[in-house]
């Protein structure tokens, strides 16, 4: 059985991908009341560490965190990492399925040394920053979508909670594997919004429409002249 989904507007997870503490904690109580979890990244941990990241979740202790590191190494050295952040609490943790089955069981059996509180793997398949083209530089061939299914399976077969996929593998997935993974999307952008470095977008509406469990919003909103007014419209959308 895959981890409980959420419903309404706590299916909004909101990046917080900023170097410094202030700014991630202001963005945090703006859009509060209408987030599901909060997204630390690489930016924001590599900056501040184990510090920042308590700092930002004692200020917003009835959200959890989504600690989005994509761990990828060798098995061993993957484990230790994930060992290393279980006194954080991490609600998710993100690592990247191409390191392959043996990576991702030895994160799973690191993970549960913590027990019922343990984070929830997410194996990230094919980042959103990718399509055909980008795919085929790195020796991929076939596009995303079958690259994406491949990593998929083996992911959730080694022991992975769920996935972290683009908004437009959503119902391929479904339709794969089921209910069962958690999927957690970024590449969200509200109608009329710029892309960014994004290349396969989807408005949060499409998105869970598709079979989301959760989206991942950063610039959005947190980029808004009223990130609290353009999270409220995004919860409002999917709720």
């Amino acid at each position: 059985m895959g981890p409980a989904k959420p419903s309404g507007s706590q299916r909004l997870i909101v990046a917080l991908d900023t170097t410094e503490p202030a700014r991630a904690a202001e963005w945090a109580r703006a859009s509060g009341p209408c987030v599901g979890l909060f997204k630390l990244g690489l930016e924001f941990f590599l900056a501040n560490g184990a510090a920042g990241y308590r700092q930002i979740a004692e200020a917003q202790s009835s959200r959890p965190i989504f600690l989005d590191l994509k761990l990828h190494d060798i098995p061993n050295t993957v484990a230790g990492g994930v060992r290393a952040v279980l006194p954080l609490a991490p609600r998710f943790l993100t690592l990247h399925a191409a390191g392959g089955s043996a990576m991702i069981a030895a994160a799973r059996r690191a993970a549960e040394e913590a027990g019922e509180q343990r984070p929830l793997l997410l194996a990230v398949t094919v980042l959103t920053s990718l399509d055909a083209a980008a795919l085929a530089e790195t020796g991929v061939a076939g596009g995303p979508t079958q690259q994406v299914l491949r990593l998929a399976r083996m992911a959730m077969a080694a022991g992975a909670d769920g996935l972290v996929c683009s908004p437009k593998e959503v119902s391929v997935l479904r339709d794969a594997l089921g209910d069962g993974p958690a999927l957690v999307v970024p590449g969200i952008r509200p109608a009329g919004a710029d892309r960014g470095d994004q290349a396969r977008t989807m408005t949060p509406q499409e998105a869970i429409a598709a079979g989301a469990d959760w989206i991942v919003v950063g610039r959005p909103i947190t980029g808004a002249t009223d990130p609290a007014a353009a999270a409220a419209a995004i919860g409002a959308s999917i709720a």
